[in-house]
């Protein structure tokens, strides 16, 4: 791998690093683009390169997966979880969360409280992973 290759895929794990410890941000590419000290055109066309989605698709990706955690082991409220991973509305959410897991928050709360199958937590994360 040259060098100018591994400097781009360090910038874009810069990014991406950044997208995962601050999801409930409002980040978007402009913001993400500085991180990588690139332009925004540039950035978007390299992470989605990089890393198979764009950055937008991968933020949203990663606010679900915290929210099916909170669903899962928590009893806050759908609308609390919504914002506390980052999004704005209710109705986008629940669409993307739809989009993202192939239900809605509500039903995907329902199914894990009624499914007790003592299979462990990290078979079942796995398992239950979105792919999208």
């Amino acid at each position: 791998m040259s060098r100018a290759a591994e400097e781009t895929n360090r910038r874009m794990l810069r990014a991406r690093d950044a997208m995962d410890r601050a999801y409930a941000q409002p980040l978007d590419v402009p913001a993400l683009a500085r991180i990588a000290h690139v332009s925004e055109a540039h950035f978007t066309r390299t992470f989605r390169a990089t890393f198979g989605e764009t950055p937008h698709r991968y933020l949203q990706r990663r606010r679900v997966e915290r929210a099916m955690f909170l669903l899962r082991e928590t009893d806050r409220s759908v609308t609390d979880i919504c914002f506390q991973v980052g999004f704005g509305s209710p109705g986008t959410f629940s669409r993307t969360f739809r989009d993202i897991v192939g239900r809605s928050p509500r039903t995907y709360r329902k199914e894990k409280e009624t499914a007790s199958t003592g299979v462990p937590t990290c078979f079942t994360m796995a398992w239950t992973r979105p792919t999208d």
